[in-house]
C-alpha cells in the first residue's frame, strides 16, 4: 500500500518495570519471596537477553537510519541458557540482599515439567543492525542485570507494589 514501514524482530528483553510474570522479575520476585525458583525441563533453553535501554536506542536507530521496507534483527549476542541465567540472577541478588547463615537464592531452583513444544533456542543474526545502522549494545549484561536486580529491590516488587 505504500506504506514507508520499518520492521525489528527483538530478541528477549530485560530491565525495570517489566511485568511480574515475565521471566527476570519473576526469578526475582520468587527468590525474594521464598518461593521456589522454576525452571523448565533442563533449564538449557537458550535464548539472547537484551536490555530494555539497548533496545530502546536501536529502535531510535532504525526510525533515524533505517531503510524503508527493511527488516532489522535487534539481539545482545549474548545468548545463554535458562539456568546460567537464573544462577546469574540468584548470585546478584545473594550480592545485594544476602540471607541469614549461608542460604543462598540458588537453593530454590526447582525443575519443573517443561511446557509442551517449548522452543530449545530462540536467536537471531543482528549483523545487519549493527553493520548498517552503526548499533551495538552500549553497557555489558552483567552491568545491565545487577542494576535490573537493584532496581526490583529498590521497588518492591517482592511486596507486591509491581505486581
Amino acid at each position: 500500500y505504500g506504506l514507508p514501514t520499518l520492521i525489528t524482530h527483538c530478541s528477549n528483553n530485560f530491565g525495570p518495570f517489566q511485568f511480574p510474570e515475565k521471566f527476570v522479575p519473576l526469578i526475582i520476585n520468587h527468590g525474594l519471596t521464598g518461593k521456589p525458583i522454576p525452571i523448565y525441563g533442563d533449564g538449557l533453553h537458550v535464548r539472547d537477553w537484551l536490555y530494555v535501554g539497548d533496545h530502546c536506542r536501536a529502535l531510535r536507530a532504525v526510525l533515524s537510519h533505517g531503510g524503508v521496507g527493511e527488516t532489522y534483527n535487534i539481539g545482545a549476542r549474548n545468548e545463554m541458557t535458562n539456568l546460567d541465567l537464573v544462577n546469574s540472577l540468584c548470585a546478584v541478588l545473594d550480592e545485594l540482599k544476602p540471607r541469614a547463615g549461608s542460604r543462598r537464592y540458588g537453593d530454590q531452583i526447582r525443575f519443573v515439567a517443561d511446557r509442551p513444544g517449548h522452543d530449545r533456542r530462540y536467536g537471531l543474526n543482528p549483523g545487519k543492525a549493527q553493520a548498517e545502522l552503526h548499533w551495538r549494545p552500549i553497557v555489558p549484561f552483567a552491568t545491565n542485570l545487577h542494576q535490573t536486580v537493584r532496581w526490583y529491590v529498590d521497588h518492591g516488587i517482592a511486596r507486591g507494589k509491581l505486581s
